[in-house]
Order: C-alpha cells, then structure tokens, then sequence
C-alpha cells in the first residue's frame, strides 16, 4: 500500500510530520512518498498542483494532506493560489464526498464554546458534496453589468449547479451512512430561494425512497445553523452541498472544542481518499510547535479504516488519542485549567507512547 504525503504550507509541514510518526509506530510497514503541493509547489515549480504532484497522488492509495495558503499568495492570479491545489485533486481524483465527523470526547466539554451538558457526547457526521455547487460552476468572472439597477458597472458573478447524478450519489453515500449510524439524516439547503436547492430537496427525497428505513429531515441552511448551536446532538448525519458543508462543518469544529480537532475525509466512489485535517494552514502560527497535530492524525485513522482496510490499526490510534486527552496533555488551542499544556511534537511524542504503551509524560 502507498501513501501520498502533501505537507502543504504553514502548519502542515508540522503537524503531517507527527501524524507520519504515528503510522510508522504502528509498523504496517506502508509505503510512502512526499511531494511539494500549495504555495511550497508554487515557489518551486510555479504552480500550486504540479503534474509530478498530481501523478503520485492518482498512483498512491491514499492521500495524507496537510493545509495549503499564506497571505503572501493571496495577489496571485487565482489559478495559482495555494487553495486551487486542493480543489485540483478533489476533482482530478473524482473526491466528492466528504466526511467531517465531529465529535466531543468527554475531557474537552469544557474547551467547546457551549455549555458542557449541550456537547457532552456529542457525535455527528457531516457529508458534504464536494466537486460541484458554486465552487466549480461555470460560467464565472468578472465583466460589465449588462442590465439591472447597476447597468454599466463592473460586476463579479458565479454560477451555483447540481446535476441529477451529482446529487443522487452523495445522496446514496448520505443515506447509507446514516443507516451504519442511528438511521436519521437530515439535508440541509436553501430551497425557499435557490433553484437549484428546491431541486437538490427534490432528487434527495426521490432517493429517499430506497432508504425507508431511514428518517429523512429537511432544514434550511440558516435553521440548521442555528440548530447546530441550539441544539447540536439532536442530529445524527447531515447532507449538503459544497459551500453550505463548508462553512457548515467548520461551525461544526467549533463545538468539538477546537477546529484542531476535526478530522477529514474525501472519498471517491471507490473509497480511494484524501485525508486531511479540517483547518487551514495558520500562517500566523507556523514553525512556533504550537499547533495541534490531533485533527491530522484522527485523519490518518480514517485512512486506515476507509481506504486501507486497517480498522484495528485504526482503532489503536483513536485510543491512544483518547488515552492521550485523558491524561490530561493539551495543545494551546485545547488547554484549559489544570491541564498540561504541550507543543506540536509532544502531543505527538504522547500519541505514539500511547499507541506503543510507553508512558506518557507529562512535560
């Protein structure tokens, strides 16, 4: 089996790093291969998403991803931003559902920015669709306005589609997830004023109909915003869009405790994945060993168990994240009150001990 690794930019470099170092101790003996992607690519091969990038990512498994973007990228024409990597591979690899599962582990109730009896157990899986919606929809640029209250002034416009198929398939993957679960999903969209959610709704509950088993909700995107805070654990799996997932799951992190937190998965209908940690590249906090490496190692573990067939291998990590939090190691992002706080590297220094049963040390 062989592992394309993607540090990225920023943090990734770091917290890829440790998630590496998990793997190698659970002695699987996985190939791998390192190649530049992002804004480190874009400095060295002058685009974000380079052919010899993309050749090893198709070749490989799977896909271990870090973060990509800096703010020094951001005046570039946007085909050569940082983020068009990412964006690249989901659609060169045919990546179009994503799974953010978000989950509250009993020892970070107080990190989360609800009360503790809101989150407590909280478990909830997001699929978002990835590779259509108005991320990728065309036309799009940018022109004179050609009728309107603003006729004759410049104007930038996007198109927001979904196909039948686009749909039905991520539907498909929703719902038989769910089944797996507590056999309840809920779809969120804006069908009170998009075509194309009124359409989204309609194909989702003609799928629907080969799921019986399965309870159905419709929310719209402001309510199920709203939900997410008001009442988070009434949800079991929730469907979307690309954009609404996006902003959706990150909201999400948020009652985990942290962004750092949320593992990520994005899989084709094969369940070939590219495996990445929810957050970005926190330019800010680069090369400090502040940042926490624990959404991308959970991120690993889901690789193991999707795409690698290693469900125990990716139990053991999961266990000796948990083993981890209970002894009370925390990153910045995550210390609260009589906890130990530690750098990147510790965390993962922890992780393995955990994972090899050494002792875990707290310092």
């Amino acid at each position: 089996m062989k592992i394309a690794i993607l540090p990225g930019d920023g943090i990734g470099t770091e917290i890829v790093a440790q998630a590496v170092r998990v793997l190698e101790a659970l002695e699987l003996h996985f190939e791998t291969e390192t190649a530049l992607v992002g804004g480190a690519a874009y400095d060295a091969h002058r685009h974000p998403l380079p052919e010899s990038t993309l050749r090893l990512a198709r070749a490989a498994d799977a896909v271990l991803f870090g973060a990509v973007g800096d703010w020094k990228y951001d005046k570039l024409e946007r085909k050569f931003r940082p983020e068009q990597a990412i964006l690249g591979l989901r659609k060169a690899l045919g990546l179009f559902a994503n799974f953010r599962p978000a989950i509250c582990y009993e020892q970070l109730t107080q990190a989360s920015s609800l009360k503790p009896e809101l989150v407590a157990g909280l478990d909830i899986l997001i699929i978002r669709e990835l590779t259509g919606d108005i991320y990728f929809g065309q036309p799009r640029g940018r022109r004179t306005a050609p009728d309107g209250a603003f006729a004759g002034a410049d104007e930038a416009y996007d198109t927001m589609r979904y196909a039948r198929p686009e749909i039905e398939r991520i539907a498909h993957v929703a719902f038989a997830a769910a089944r797996k679960r507590g056999s309840k999903l809920t779809s969120v969209d804006k069908a009170n004023v998009l075509e194309t959610f009124q359409f989204w709704r309609d194909v989702v509950s003609d799928v629907h109909a080969e799921y019986p088993d399965v309870k159905l909700d419709h929310l719209y995107v402001d309510n199920a915003a709203m939900q997410l805070v008001r009442a988070p654990k009434s949800f079991d799996v929730i469907v979307t869009g690309n954009m609404f997932g996006d902003i959706l799951s990150d909201e999400a992190a948020m009652l985990t405790g942290s962004i750092g937190m949320l593992p990520s998965a994005s899989l084709d209908a094969d369940g070939k994945g590219l495996y990445e940690p929810s957050h970005g590249s926190a330019p800010d906090i680069a090369g400090k060993d502040i940042a926490n490496p624990l959404a991308t190692i959970l991120s690993a573990a889901m690789m193991l168990r999707y795409s690698l067939n290693q469900p125990e291998a990716a139990d053991r990590i999961e266990s000796a994240v948990r083993a981890v939090l209970a002894a009370g190691l925390r990153t910045a992002d995550i210390c609260a009150a009589g906890d130990v706080r530690v750098g990147t590297r510790a965390m993962g220094d922890a992780v393995v001990a955990a994972l090899t049963k050494k002792t875990i040390t707290k310092s």
